[in-house]
C-alpha cells in the first residue's frame, strides 16, 4: 500500500517586502541580493496574521479539493519552526479550528527540510495501514524571527506555506517510491535561532542580545547546502536505477538559486526539469517544496504519471530527497 498526494494548496500573505524596501533598512542593494541569491521579493505576514492562520486556509483549501470531510482526517502533521507558541503545538490549533473532530496531530521542527521529514512520516502513517487522510502542512512566518539589522539573514527569508492531503494510492503505480533522510548535529552551530529555550530561556539579556532571532555563517551553510542538496538528489536517483532524463520535475528547496543551480548541474538536469519561485518568496522554510508543487500543479507542471523529486537541506544540519510518482 502507498501513500500518495491527492490534493494540493498554498497561501502566500498579501503584503510584498521587495529589496528595494530592504535597502532602506540595511546595507544592501537589490542588485548585491538578485546576484548572491535569486530573490527579487518576498511575502510578510500582516499585523497579527500567525501560522495557524496560514496553516488553517491551507488545510481547508486541502480538504475543499479532496472532498474531504473534516471529521474523516485522521492526522495533522505541521512543519514549522516558526509556531504560534511553544506548545500548545500548531497542529491542535488548526485542528480545532477546520473541525476535525477525529484527528490527532503534531508539529515538526526539520527546518528548511521539515516539510520533507513531514511528508515521508505522513506517508509511512498511511502505509501502516491505521490511517486513510493525513494533511501535512509546511508553513513559517520568519519574519517573525529574522533580526531587520543583520542583512546576512534578513534578506534571504519571507513568509508562507503550503500542503498536501495524503491518502492510500488506488492505482499502485502511483505515490511516494522512496525517500532518504538525513541529520548532522555537528552543523548545529551555523544555523540556529539561540534564544527561547531551556539553553537561553527569554530574558531581558536574551532580547537585549538579540537571540530570539536567526542567525547563521552563510558561507559554511552555502558550502554544505551545495553538497548535502546534490549528494541526497543523485542518491535517490542512483539507488532507484533512475536516469535524470526520467525525472519530470525536480522541486528543490528554495534557499538560494546558486545552490539550486548547482544541484541541478550535478544531477544533470535541464532548466525545464526545475521548478524555481525563489525570486517571488524568497525562503519560506518548511514552504518551499509544498509551495512550488501547488504552484506547478496548477500551471500544469505536473500531471499524472509524472516522476516528481523532491530535495531540501536545513539547518540541523538536516537534508532530504523523495521520489514521487504523481496521480491517485
Amino acid at each position: 500500500m502507498k501513500a500518495t498526494i491527492t490534493a494540493t494548496s498554498r497561501y502566500l500573505p498579501k503584503q510584498i517586502m521587495t529589496n528595494y524596501e530592504l535597502e532602506k533598512m540595511v546595507d544592501t542593494s537589490d542588485e548585491w541580493i538578485q546576484s548572491r541569491t535569486g530573490i527579487v521579493e518576498r511575502r510578510v505576514v500582516s499585523e497579527g496574521e500567525t501560522t495557524s492562520d496560514m496553516c488553517t486556509i491551507i488545510a481547508e483549501e486541502l480538504l475543499k479539493r479532496s472532498n474531504t470531510d473534516p471529521n474523516e482526517v485522521d492526522v495533522i502533521i505541521i512543519a514549522t519552526v516558526t509556531p504560534d507558541m511553544p506548545t500548545p503545538a500548531t497542529a491542535s490549533l488548526v485542528q480545532n479550528r477546520i473541525g476535525a473532530n477525529n484527528a490527532w496531530g503534531f508539529d515538526l521542527s526539520g527546518a528548511c527540510t521539515g516539510f520533507i521529514y513531514a511528508l515521508d512520516t505522513g506517508s509511512r502513517l498511511i502505509e501502516s495501514g491505521k490511517y486513510k487522510k493525513v494533511i501535512v502542512i509546511g508553513s513559517d512566518t520568519m519574519s517573525s524571527i529574522l533580526d531587520y539589522t543583520d542583512r546576512n539573514t534578513c534578506v534571504l527569508f519571507g513568509d508562507g506555506g503550503g500542503g498536501v492531503m495524503l491518502e492510500r494510492a488506488k492505482d499502485s503505480d502511483s505515490g511516494v517510491i522512496d525517500s532518504i533522510l538525513r541529520t548532522d548535529g555537528s552543523g548545529s552551530d551555523y544555523l540556529k535561532i539561540p534564544g527561547g529555550g531551556s539553553l537561553h530561556p527569554a530574558s531581558y539579556e536574551t532580547v537585549d542580545q538579540h537571540l530570539h532571532y536567526i542567525r547563521q555563517d552563510g558561507q559554511v551553510v552555502f558550502k554544505y547546502a551545495i553538497k548535502g542538496m546534490a549528494d541526497i538528489s543523485e542518491e535517490i536517483l542512483k539507488k532507484n536505477n533512475i536516469d535524470s532524463n526520467s525525472i519530470s520535475l525536480y522541486v528543490p528547496h528554495q534557499a538560494n538559486k546558486r545552490i539550486i543551480d548547482a544541484a541541478a548541474q550535478r544531477c544533470g538536469f535541464k532548466d525545464d526539469q526545475v521548478y524555481i519561485n525563489i525570486n517571488k518568496y524568497g525562503n519560506t522554510t518548511a514552504g518551499t517544496i509544498p509551495i512550488c508543487l501547488d504552484e506547478a500543479k496548477e500551471l500544469g507542471r505536473i500531471k499524472d504519471g509524472d516522476l516528481i523529486l523532491l530535495a531540501a537541506f536545513g539547518a540541523g544540519f538536516t537534508w532530504g530527497s523523495m521520489l514521487i510518482r504523481w496521480g491517485k
